[in-house]
């Protein structure tokens, strides 16, 4: 097997890497020594950074052997004993691993008896099920779902999963090689459930091709279910953790009562809410904003002018207000999310931080919520993570007294941007498709004489480095021969902006991408207003107005 060393990512060898976790026990089971520890033993207990290693590195800390460069400026394999632990093992939640032990001696009776692996969870091995595993033949315990559902959607800045495919827990994971692939699986499942000796034999492999990537066949007890793709979909959109009664439902609105919306958008961003709404062709009597971002002003603003009615912070806004602004027909926003998201590993959760912000979306919606005998349509949605904290997530259900729908921009632009949505608009669960005037693949985005790398790529965040793409991380977009960054233009446009959008009050790169990234993605969230059509008056579309050109005279 040939490899790379690692500052020469661009040549055509590829290389599997692997990655070894680290975790850190929850007080609660760490020995009573460690918890009258100091106050940075009390953090919360979300993973540390993730140390990745790729087959071919350099001599370094914890590489177990060392490595010579050739005079072809290629390294030869060390002789590599990966780091290992005997601390419990997390996810990224409280969630401490099952013991293997038990797993272990279930799939032995399966394989040994021929007993129906559907019985049996797939992560722990008990035969207390609670739902089928979505990506493999096998079942989910209660436990092992709400982990599951924590955690499959996590990613390390490189773009790869976090934690194990299968079990999503994971100390040691090796990667799909193929580039569009960020799966990882553990040691612990591919030796247990494959056969034993597995990780290390594809360690061996270069590249090695996923059990999800490969045509799907059985691999030991490892069987990939043949419509996975449309299973796991269907997993978080139908991911019920409560039961709730079903909102008030309004009839359809006769089209010559309909009349124009009166919106109360919180959190606003850049105005994504008001242009979807015009881009739908909706009459929009009144939108009143609150956002206290400078930039964020700046870019609605100078796109949407005196439209726009920009209020109070969101936590200054009395009833006295709304009464005086409304009625109101839909109150929109999404909260902050940096204290709720499991990537953050300072989060400090719902009560804490921003994410007591969530709280005034809930006072507001409250207070805005028509009477009973008032039979005036009012609709509400609110937005944020789908990877924040399983109970954050069960405390924003129990206040908004539903459960979310996961919508993915993935199904309709060149970009993942996993979502959660609660709200009580018609057809929120419905299925997700693109229209005409969806840019669904990268190269449809990129300015003229550049060549696209990929067809869609990772969540765009804040940080400059979301970008990059891959396991070893690289640009994707080729000019001239060149490895080039997404431009700014680009981003918009992947997003569903018209270009230039942000482009106002001399923003610099960062700054700009840094609204973009809090934003939502504009073909989303058209697909959850849509069903507004019938409650609320529409301009008369025609072939120039119904176009895709910027609305409102906007950039």
């Amino acid at each position: 097997m040939g490899s790379k060393s690692a500052d020469a990512p661009n040549d055509e060898t590829k290389t599997n890497q692997l990655k070894t976790k680290r975790r850190r026990q929850p007080l609660s089971s760490r020995p009573d020594e460690l918890s009258a520890s100091s106050s940075q033993d009390a953090a919360p207990t979300t993973p540390r950074r993730v140390k990745k290693r790729r087959w071919g590195q350099e001599k370094g800390e914890g590489s177990g052997g060392g490595s010579e460069r050739r005079n072809d400026g290629l390294v030869d394999i060390p002789t590599y004993k990966p780091k290992t632990s005997h601390k419990i093992e997390e996810a990224a939640g409280d969630y401490v691993q099952p013991d293997q032990n038990d797993r272990e001696a279930a799939i032995r009776s399966i394989k040994q008896q021929g007993l129906d692996i559907e019985a049996f969870c797939l992560c722990c091995g008990t035969t207390d099920i609670e739902t089928p595993h979505p990506l493999f033949r096998g079942g989910l315990c209660q436990r092992c779902k709400d982990n599951f559902t924590e955690t499959l959607f996590h990613y390390d800045e490189d773009g790869y999963q976090s934690y194990c495919t299968i079990c999503c827990y994971g100390m040691e994971v090796i990667m799909c090689g193929n580039d569009s692939c960020c799966r990882s699986f553990c040691l612990n499942c591919l030796d247990i459930l494959v056969d034993p000796g597995t990780f290390d034999s594809l360690k061996e492999t270069d590249p090695w091709i996923c059990y999800l990537c490969q045509p799907l066949a059985a691999h030991g007890a490892l069987k990939p279910r043949k419509d996975w793709s449309v299973r796991v979909q269907e997993f978080f959109a139908n991911n019920s953790d409560m039961e709730f009664e079903p909102h008030r439902v309004y009839p359809s609105i006769p089209a010559n009562r309909r009349r124009p919306l009166r919106v109360l958008s919180l959190f606003d961003g850049i105005g994504t809410g008001y242009l979807v709404l015009k881009d739908l062709g909706f009459k929009v009597d009144k939108y009143f904003a609150s956002e206290i971002c400078e930039d964020s002003l700046a870019v609605t603003r100078i796109n949407h002018e005196t439209r726009i009615t920009h209020v109070d912070d969101v936590r200054f806004i009395t009833k006295e207000q709304l009464t005086k602004w409304g009625p109101f027909d839909l109150l929109i926003g999404g909260s902050p999310c940096n204290d709720l998201s499991i990537v953050n590993p300072y989060r400090k959760g719902i009560y804490e931080g921003s994410g007591r912000l969530f709280f005034e979306y809930y006072r507001i919606l409250h207070l805005l919520k028509p009477r009973e005998d008032d039979p005036r349509p009012f609709f509400w949605m609110f937005e944020n993570v789908v990877w924040m904290n399983r109970h954050d997530k069960l405390n924003i259900c129990r206040f908004l007294e539903c459960n979310p729908v996961m919508a993915d921009a993935v199904k309709v632009s060149p970009a993942h941007r996993a979502r959660y949505f609660w709200g009580n608009i018609p057809g929120m669960n419905r299925p997700m498709t693109p229209s005409q005037k969806d840019k669904l693949n990268l190269q449809q985005c990129l300015e003229t004489g550049r060549e696209a790398r990929f067809t869609k790529v990772k969540t765009i965040t804040t940080q400059p480095n979301s970008l990059k793409q891959g396991k070893v991380p690289i640009c994707p977009v080729i000019e001239n021969g060149k490895d080039d960054n997404l431009w700014i233009t680009e981003i918009e446009t992947i997003f569903g902006f018209p270009k230039h959008y942000t482009d106002v009050r001399n923003m610099n790169r960062k700054e700009r991408q840094k609204v973009l990234g809090k934003s939502w993605s504009v073909p989303v969230i058209r697909h959850l207003f849509a069903p507004l059509k019938d409650y609320f008056a529409c301009e008369e579309m025609n072939s120039s107005s119904a176009s895709s050109s910027p609305p409102d005279g906007s950039h």
